[in-house]
C-alpha cells in the first residue's frame, strides 16, 4: 500500500497542477446541489476505485488549501487561465474544475484529454517517483488522498461530468 500525508501530496500538487485518466467503473449517485448553480447537471458519471486510501491527515483546510494554491499557481503564469478550480461541499470534499472560455473541455473526451494531461504533470513530482510504481497513479488517486470524495468537470456552458471516488 502506498502512502502519502497530505502535507506531501499538498506540496506536489501545487508543483503540478491537476490530473487523473480515468477508472470508470459504474454510474455515481445523482444527488448533487451544487448542479445548475456552479456547472450544469451532470450529463454523465461514473465513479473511480482509487488505488491509494485518504491520507490520515487530510482535512478540509488541506482541500481548501489546495484549491487556493492552485488558483495562486494558474494566476502566476500570467496567462488567462483554461479553467478554474474551486472546492464545495461541508467539508470541502467536492472538487469542481469549470473552463474559463467557450470551445474548451465541450467533450467528455477533452475533459478526459485534461484530466489525462494533467495526470502526466503529476507524474513527474517528487511524491509520484516516491511511489512504486508512479505511472499507475492519476490525479484522481490523489484525490482521494486528500479526502475528495467527488470531481466535476464541466465546459461552463452545457456539459458537466462527474466523477465519484471510491
Amino acid at each position: 500500500m502506498i502512502r502519502f500525508s497530505a502535507r506531501a501530496l499538498l506540496l506536489a500538487l501545487l508543483a503540478c497542477g491537476l490530473a487523473g485518466p480515468p477508472g470508470f467503473l459504474a454510474p455515481a449517485a445523482a444527488s448533487d446541489l451544487h448542479a445548475g448553480y456552479y456547472y450544469p447537471v451532470p450529463r454523465s458519471r461514473e465513479v473511480y476505485v482509487a488505488r491509494v486510501p485518504v491520507a490520515a491527515d487530510a482535512s478540509k483546510r488541506s482541500r481548501a488549501a489546495f484549491a487556493v494554491g492552485f488558483e495562486q499557481q494558474q494566476i502566476a503564469r500570467g496567462n488567462a487561465p483554461d479553467f478554474h478550480l474551486f472546492v464545495k461541499g461541508n467539508e470541502f470534499e467536492k472538487m469542481i474544475v469549470v473552463a474559463t472560455g467557450p470551445g474548451r473541455y465541450d467533450t467528455l473526451y477533452r475533459m478526459r484529454a485534461l484530466l489525462a494531461a494533467l495526470t502526466s504533470q503529476a507524474r513527474t513530482t517528487p511524491l509520484f517517483q516516491q511511489s512504486e510504481a508512479p505511472h499507475e497513479l492519476t490525479f484522481l488517486d490523489f484525490c482521494k488522498l486528500m479526502g475528495f470524495t467527488q470531481v466535476t468537470v464541466s465546459d461552463g456552458d452545457t456539459l458537466s461530468h462527474q466523477i465519484v471516488i471510491d
